[in-house]
């Protein structure tokens, strides 16, 4: 039994799609209200936050990820995440299952140093704070050995379906919309972004390879950085739209902050995209040379005929 805490996210959803396809049949989706992905899943309705729930939900997994995600609120982060995870590693350890923890940058430097998986963790703000607390929990308890332990990171999202990021909601989201896409701080500077399904497909490998155990892993990202300039205009062009788009200060994000709790939260990140962004995956892709990366034209020319299909069957 694999088991998936925190099921019903678009990295959770990749993710039981792809161990479907290439792994088990039996799998096992928890959340406060989980939702199945294919036919044969379980469904675990479990508050990650209560010891006792997230144990019984976890009990005879011999894998284990935790892919759970909470709403960019900064107090919410401190108050719930620690907890959820702690119950999450103690649940696994009384399993003896194989813990998988998916995991973000937001721990790091925000400068244009490249960062590897012996990156030292830099955090600013409360978030960055709260994600390096939770990556010494469990890099703790790899060192303790008690279990296998493996933590997956992955730098910022683009995707399709739901997937939620700054890169989505200021560029993808709005060409939907037919609005203009906005920039954050600098379109000059280099950006690695990583394939939501990509995400979870490296996750699934590391899950399901015994000697991937003991280690953190940069997950795998097109080698090909591009600037916000560059994305832009290959996603205009994907939507057949003119290349015309905004760079939103970080002063007027920052007044914006004042007025709007999703501005407020996003301060604390803008530095980074005042540097270039050098994630590098190098580690993964020598182990695994047979894993495919999606380029960004693949992505984008997948997300527009996801949304593409999604509209004609409303307007059918």
């Amino acid at each position: 039994m694999q088991t998936i805490l925190g099921a019903n996210g678009q990295i959770a959803q990749e993710l039981a799609r792809e161990l479907k396809h290439s792994y088990t049949d039996d799998l096992r989706l928890v959340s406060r209200r989980p939702r199945k992905v294919n036919d044969s899943d379980v469904t675990v309705a479990a508050n990650l936050l209560d010891a006792e729930q997230t144990l019984d939900a976890v009990k005879g997994s011999c894998i284990v990820y935790f892919v759970a995600g909470l709403p960019a609120d900064s107090a919410l982060w401190e108050q719930q995440f620690p907890t959820m995870l702690k119950n999450a590693l103690d649940a696994a350890r009384t399993a003896q299952a194989r813990f998988v923890y998916f995991d973000n940058t937001y721990m790091y430097p925000q400068n244009d140093n490249p960062q590897t998986e012996e990156t030292r963790f830099a955090p600013r703000g409360r978030k960055g704070k709260v994600r390096e607390l939770m990556t010494n929990m469990v890099l703790e308890e790899m060192r303790r050995e008690a279990i296998p332990v493996i933590i997956g990171r992955a730098p910022e999202f683009y995707g399709p379906g739901k997937t939620q990021s700054f890169t989505n909601a200021f560029i993808i989201d709005r060409l939907k919309a037919d609005k203009r896409p906005r920039v954050p701080v600098r379109d000059d500077k280099l950006r690695t972004l990583i394939w939501t399904p990509d995400a979870s497909r490296a996750l699934a490998v590391l899950g399901n390879t015994a000697d991937a155990c003991g280690q953190s892993w940069h997950l795998p990202c097109c080698d090909d950085r591009l600037t916000y300039r560059q994305f832009v205009s290959l996603a205009c062009d994907e939507f057949g739209k003119d290349v015309e788009y905004s760079v939103v200060s970080k002063l007027a994000l920052t007044f914006a902050g004042l007025f709007s709790q999703g501005a407020r939260e996003m301060r604390e990140l803008l530095p980074r995209y005042e540097h270039d962004n050098l994630f590098e995956s190098a580690k993964f892709k020598h182990r695994f040379p047979d894993f495919s990366v999606t380029t960004y034209c693949e992505g984008l020319e997948e997300i527009r005929q996801e949304w593409s299909s999604r509209q004609k069957k409303a307007n059918a």
